[in-house]
């Protein structure tokens, strides 16, 4: 129980990397070796713990991120398995925005990939203090001095290495501790519980010295006293060096970097040693800033369990056996089980009826959490993610989370009548998990319209619909998700004027409308004086606007990236009303867009491909069939790594495609990268029916 170990003594970590690194299987051998489970669960044979629903189990992957808690050397650990696969980067997004450290893993094969470099981005957002884990040191082209090269290059890190390996693919047997110039020989008969601490093999020793040297020279660059010693050429104890290497993480000046082979059980009891030493507590965490709502003014929440209560909302799950259940990290204060508190966003009262620990899927009822700590608790009613919880007395609104938008619709409708209002409501509740997954009505059609953040994102999405809510759909082909925006500023009027009879409605209001930059969203201003329109008509305009850009001027696709300013009007005494200054708003902007040169963008994917170099020439004439613009191209091995954008459009059904030229030996991965305005050419290919008469 947290209430049992200081806050020193907790660590908040997640567990990233690209798919198919062994994340899983890295979070099963810990909570194997902390005693936590009794049996070691395989991914492959869809026993893992942390992949506990039935798609993860059966594909192999990590869909949501799951939470746990493990003890180890008297030190409680909450870690987060997130996701490696981009369609769930929403996952990762959220889970960073509450995690103080990070262990992020890298194949000793393919060494740094696409959601590699994602991940790294995510994360020096956020600030987290990392350590890597070069992992799969059996497999066959494992190369670790070549893959911390690459961590060094390719994502601008220092890395420190700490291990290095004795052997690699399959004479790999165990680490060189740098730090203590020794080696750990794994017994690979006693599922690594077992090793041997043993001299540095003679024909390794030169290299551990030379890193050794290496390591002092770089905490002597954090550490004064250890300059002055290293300088002095003193004896620095394994002790010092630790302490030196934690106040480097923290700071992030550089990367601790270890290695093993998970699957194999080498080198976790060591990473476990790495979490403990070298990650912060929630107490060196910088305190989190957030908003007083009651004066706009900036304030920071400061670690204190005996402050005022402070926690974020950061993921929303529906379970099958108590309801929604929502994770919270707590950053101010402790609540008890039945506590109520404010939701201070939407100045609303939740109460927490239950706290639970969780195990996966599993759950420990919890009497209290403190500072420091991530629970879950049942029930709350208005609450998503994102959102803060705090005390009616000093509320606080902490940043909210920011996700991407997503990329790829499908029309989805009932197979029947009778399922209609079942399918809306596993909608709804699939919505308010996932923040990525949107839904909406397409005015032009009525049909009903999802979206996400890839092929698999949906096809998840819609199994789930099937499995967990017994709702049949018929599902259109996948299509993608184009915007669209304008190039010039634009005045117009929108005016809304009906007086037949009875209480008329009259709303009059002018606006203009000028083009952001790509991913600035909207933004709304009021710039009205002399209360030409009441202030209580304001917000019926913006929301006026707010409805018309769901549906845009060209084509009907959602308009981005623009800034509406409301700058005069006129309303009258008895006909005007919300609904009247609503419809004016939505006029107005649909007047104004149209005279703003509306032009539709189209996604372009970040593409990563990894094939057998025999097969490079075909994939590369295929890529320029598909417009793709080729970002670096590099061998690892005997495998080609490219890199490319693509407009999404030409990258439906790319797997078979890949598959059959290279015999089924080549993969990709492919995330969202930007917006892009489409040109004529593409327009009269992609959307015919669409280009002005």
């Amino acid at each position: 129980m947290s209430g049992q170990v200081s806050l020193d003594r907790i660590r908040n970590i997640g567990i990233m990397a690209h798919i198919d690194a062994g994340k899983t299987t890295t979070t099963e051998r810990i909570l194997y070796y902390t005693g936590k489970t009794y049996k070691l669960g395989s991914v492959d044979e869809g026993t893992a713990v942390m992949d506990f629903m039935d798609q993860e189990q059966e594909r192999g992957i990590t869909i949501s991120s799951a939470a746990t808690t493990c003890f180890w050397r008297d030190c409680q650990i909450n870690i987060i398995d997130t996701p490696g696969h981009v369609d769930f980067t929403a996952e990762v997004e959220r889970s960073l925005r509450v995690l103080d450290g990070g262990v992020v893993l890298f194949s000793a094969v393919e060494g740094v990939e696409a959601q590699s470099e994602t991940v790294w981005r995510q994360a020096d957002r956020y600030r987290v203090p990392r350590i890597a884990f070069i992992n799969k040191m059996d497999r066959l082209g494992a190369d670790f001095f070549r893959v911390a090269e690459e961590i060094e290059e390719r994502l601008d890190s220092n890395p420190l290495i700490l291990q290095f390996p004795i052997g690699q693919e399959d004479t790999f047997t165990g680490t060189v501790d740098v730090v203590g110039q020794r080696a750990f020989v794994y017994d690979s008969d006693a599922l690594g519980s077992q090793y041997n601490v043993v001299p540095v093999p003679e024909n390794l020793r030169e290299k551990a010295a030379a890193l050794r040297t290496n390591l002092l020279e770089k905490l002597a660059e954090v550490d004064d006293k250890l300059m002055e010693k290293y300088l002095n050429s003193e004896e620095i104890s394994v002790e010092e060096m630790g302490a030196a290497i934690r106040k480097g993480t923290l700071s992030m000046k550089f990367l601790p970097v270890l290695c093993g082979a998970s699957f194999k059980n080498k080198g976790v009891q060591a990473l476990l040693d790495a979490i403990v030493d070298y990650l912060p507590s929630p107490g060196d965490v910088p305190p989190v800033e957030g908003t007083d709502p009651r004066s706009d003014e900036k304030v920071l929440v400061q670690l204190n369990e005996n402050g005022p209560f402070v926690a974020l909302v950061f993921k929303v799950v529906t379970d099958p056996f108590v309801g929604q259940l929502n994770y919270l990290r707590i950053y101010s204060g402790k609540i008890k089980a039945g506590d109520t508190v404010l939701n201070v966003g939407k100045d609303k009262k939740e109460r927490l009826a239950r706290i639970l620990r969780m195990h996966a899927n599993k759950r420990e009822e919890l009497e209290e959490v403190r500072a420091g700590d991530i629970c879950a608790t049942v029930a709350l009613k208005s609450s998503i993610t994102g959102d803060t919880l705090a005390t009616k007395e000093a509320p606080v609104l902490l940043e909210t989370i920011k996700f991407p938008e997503p990329v790829v619709t499908v029309a989805v409708e009932p197979k029947t009548q009778a399922d209609h209002d079942k399918l809306s409501a596993a909608l709804f509740k699939i919505s308010t998990e996932d923040p990525t997954f949107k839904v909406r009505r397409d005015a032009q059609t009525g049909q009903t319209v999802i979206s996400g953040m890839g092929e698999l994102h949906l096809e998840v999405i819609l199994e789930r619909i099937k499995r967990e809510f017994k709702v049949l759909s018929n599902v259109g082909a996948p299509q993608v998700a184009y915007r669209e925006t304008l190039t010039q500023p634009s005045e117009a009027q929108g005016r809304y004027i009906k007086q037949s009879g009875g209480k008329g409605q009259y709303g009059d209001v002018w606006i203009k409308v000028e083009p952001l930059k790509r991913g600035e969203g909207f933004v709304f201003e009021d710039k009205i004086i002399k209360g030409v329109i009441p202030k209580e008509y304001i917000p019926a305009v913006e929301q006026g606007i707010r409805e018309a850009l769901d549906n845009g001027i060209l084509a009907g696709f959602p308009v981005v990236d623009i800034k509406v300013t409301l700058f005069d009007g006129s309303y009258h005494e008895v006909d005007s009303s919300e609904l009247a200054f609503k419809v004016a708003g939505s006029m107005g902007f649909k007047e104004a867009a149209r005279k703003a040169k509306p032009v539709i963008l189209e996604p372009i994917m970040k593409v990563q491909i990894t094939l057998p170099e025999s097969y490079v020439g075909d994939v590369m004439g295929d890529l320029n069939s598909r417009k793709a613009k080729v970002i670096r191209f590099e061998m690892k091995s005997k495998f080609a790594v490219i890199d490319a954008e693509v407009p999404l459009a030409e990258m439906f059904g790319y797997a078979s495609t890949l598959r059959s030229m290279t015999q089924g030996r080549g993969n990709f991965i492919m995330e969202f990268s930007h917006y892009l305005e489409l040109n004529r050419e593409r327009m009269e290919k992609l959307l015919p029916d669409y280009l002005e008469k």
